[in-house]
């Protein structure tokens, strides 16, 4: 009876991933609220095609999932090596009424990485300051835009979250002209695009362009992936795509995020990168949310 009461409780602590298994790094993914419709900001369908990837491909790293924004007990993240954010974001970022407890776990020198609208938030004092700090840069109302567009990427060779990833070309709502810190040290550009003038012409962004601080900067190039690494030694990253989920389909797109999600754990990204294989369009579509919109 006392064995089958121990065993209980050992269930009952890695399903509530209070603690990672021995030898394990522990990164928690959060994923937000429904908001868009059907393939579109699928939080958790996405979520879950990166934690079956990291199950079954990086050994040192256990996965642990909450659903629908940030979780009732913070208690989750207790042992976290890495927290990462896939949600709706600006005013209605849920780490905005969480700001002691991030704070604690970035004291401790946890990584951080945010997705898509997750790297929104209002400006200064608002969130940006932390999150110039935290992940290195963030979409900042009235500054940056959130265009539909695609663009062949190009990747920063030398560093580890870009070790055997490929330049891709996906459509998605590519954020850029993001706010970066000033002072860039340990900041690096992992992942650019080109965007075109009509992605800068504001015409599929909102509020709708155009804006001549957008269209005045033809032909640069814009990072949709960075990484910080910070003075306290934590490390951070911030990941502009991810609106649609078909793209997480696309294995360099996916092996790009997995390498990131290990890097600021501190877990060295293998030679090649984290090697998934492609989801099955089952596995694609088994988490999606319901609807008529595609």
């Amino acid at each position: 009876m006392r064995h089958i009461s121990y065993c209980l409780l050992l269930i009952l602590l890695a399903a509530a991933g209070l603690q990672a298994a021995e030898g394990k790094k522990k990164v928690v993914l959060v994923a937000g609220k429904d908001s868009h419709g059907r393939g579109e900001h699928e939080f958790r369908a996405g979520m879950m095609i990166l934690a079956a990837a990291l199950t079954a491909n990086a050994p040192d790293v256990e996965a642990v999932t909450t659903f629908d924004g940030w979780p009732a007990d913070n208690a989750i993240f207790d042992g976290a090596a890495a927290v990462v954010i896939y949600c709706d974001g600006g005013g209605g970022h849920p780490i905005r009424q969480q700001w002691p407890k991030m704070e604690e776990l970035i004291k401790k020198g946890v990584g951080l990485g945010c997705m898509h609208y997750g790297v929104e938030i209002p400006k200064g004092e608002g969130g940006g300051d932390r999150f110039l700090s935290w992940i290195g840069g963030y979409y900042e109302d009235g500054f940056s835009i959130n265009p539909h567009w695609s663009s062949d990427t190009k990747l920063e060779p030398g560093h580890p979250v870009a070790r055997g990833v490929k330049s891709f070309n996906v459509r998605d709502e590519w954020y850029f002209n993001i706010r970066f810190p000033e002072n860039k040290q340990g900041w690096t550009s992992i992942l650019e695009g080109t965007p075109d003038d009509e992605a800068r012409s504001g015409k599929t962004s909102w509020p709708r362009g155009p804006r001549p601080e957008i269209t005045g900067k033809s032909g640069r190039s814009e990072t949709l992936l960075w990484t910080v690494e910070r003075p306290d030694g934590g490390r951070g990253f911030g990941f502009t795509g991810g609106h649609f989920h078909k793209n997480w389909a696309n294995d360099d797109q996916r092996k790009l995020v997995l390498n990131a999600i290990l890097w600021i754990a501190k877990v060295e990204v293998p030679e090649n990168g984290v090697i998934s294989k492609t989801p099955t369009p089952e596995e694609m579509d088994g988490n999606l949310k319901q609807g008529k919109r595609k």
